[in-house]
């Protein structure tokens, strides 16, 4: 008798159109900028967080994180704060942001693209608290890496945050979410919510988790406890709801979590892979990465003279 809950388990297909999209989403890992020199994703899990303890609606700020954060794709670092403080009126703002969100989300769903729409136009109101004190230890603490038994642990640097991954997991998640039928929102406080023990516990990765044997369940739950006892607590209870999704596959919501971890994971050793391997045709071929014209021959001449034109 086939398992009930790999019925509706993703067909491949419907995950591979996301693919680009949430490998693009690695860049608000790297992309770093005077105003917020930890990158964009952990400028966005800083954000997520303070609204959370400011009472925040989180299936409205699911949304809303979604739709910043798919701006953000295309137009990196030029935020409203940004855009405001460099002239732009909030007409003229929302303009950009939107076609920034625009050229970043052909791939998603049509549904959900236009809550996200409705998300972006409503995202320069808000004003919130500062975030919980645990955020600034997950912006600080490095992922390991991917280790195991017996192997060199390989080394990826720089090294994403357990901020970055818990807000690209939760962006993803939202993104996802339509392929499964689940509501977005508990995926979304779920992810950002899924390393809150190594606030305190540094991270040394799978394999040496395990090397924790007995200690590891009760120690992981004791220092997650204690985090979420420094939430309001409404809040913390209905993270404690969400963070069920993280220990089965037996709903949408839980199906739409996992994938979105599963992929962030994996699309990071290749986002490494893909700047590892990155060639100087590729910027000329591929990118384009000489000016229009007229400039364009004058640097294709100057590229020739030094053997670098393709």
């Amino acid at each position: 008798m086939e398992n009930p809950a790999l019925e509706m388990a993703p067909v491949p297909h419907r995950l591979a159109g996301l693919r680009s999209l949430v490998s693009e989403l690695m860049i608000l890992k790297r992309v770093r900028t005077p105003e917020q020199p930890d990158g964009l994703a952990a400028h966005g899990f800083r954000r997520a967080w303070a609204a959370l303890v400011s009472g925040e609606d989180p299936a409205t700020l699911a949304l809303r994180e979604t739709a910043l954060a798919l701006s953000a794709v295309q137009l990196g670092g030029m935020d409203f704060d940004v855009l405001r403080r460099v002239g732009l009126s909030p007409e003229q703002i929302l303009g950009v942001l939107r076609r920034g969100f625009e050229a970043a989300t052909a791939s998603v769903d049509e549904g959900l693209r236009d809550r996200l729409r409705t998300a972006l136009a409503e995202a320069s109101t808000w004003v919130g608290a500062e975030p919980p004190a645990f955020v600034e230890h997950l912006v600080r603490q490095p992922r390991a890496g991917p280790p195991h038994a017996n192997t060199q642990r390989v080394a990826l640097l720089p090294a994403e945050s357990h901020a970055d991954h818990c807000y690209v997991v939760a962006v993803a998640s939202v993104l996802v979410s339509p392929l499964f039928g689940a509501d977005p929102t508990g995926p979304f406080v779920a992810a950002l919510s899924h390393h809150l023990a190594n606030a305190v516990l540094p991270d040394t990765g799978g394999h040496g988790n395990q090397l924790l044997g007995e200690h590891l369940a009760p120690l992981m739950a004791r220092i997650t406890e204690q985090v979420l006892d420094t939430l309001p607590s409404e809040l913390a209870h209905r993270v404690r709801e969400a963070r069920r999704l993280l220990s089965h596959i037996d709903t949408p919501e839980a199906r739409a979590f996992h994938a979105a971890n599963t992929l962030d994971r994996v699309l990071e050793t290749d986002a490494h892979a893909r700047a590892a391997g990155f060639t100087p045709r590729q910027a000329l071929e591929d990118l384009e990465f000489t000016h229009d014209e007229p400039i364009r021959a004058y640097e294709n001449a100057v590229l020739a003279a030094v053997g670098l034109s393709h």
